[in-house]
């Protein structure tokens, strides 16, 4: 499973909780690429509900990855 930040940027409004099938809807319904979608069949099968892309991308980054908090002032 690879993801980059323009394909998780799909899920950002996906309706998070959901499940693996929940998910793969979605992507079906707003037309994610298809390695977004294969990389929701990646995931394992079950009921688990996964809270955001973060429990689906553990690297994913954050604003702050983007904007760190800078303690020197210019």
């Amino acid at each position: 499973m690879i993801w980059t930040t323009q394909l998780a940027s799909y899920l950002e409004d996906a309706p998070w909780p959901a499940t693996k099938d929940e998910l793969l809807e979605f992507s079906i319904r707003t037309g994610c690429p298809r390695e977004v979608m294969e990389n929701l069949r990646e995931l394992e099968d079950g009921e688990q509900l996964y809270d955001s892309i973060e429990e689906l991308w553990i690297d994913y980054p954050s604003s702050e990855d983007f904007y760190p908090e800078d303690e020197e002032e210019y």
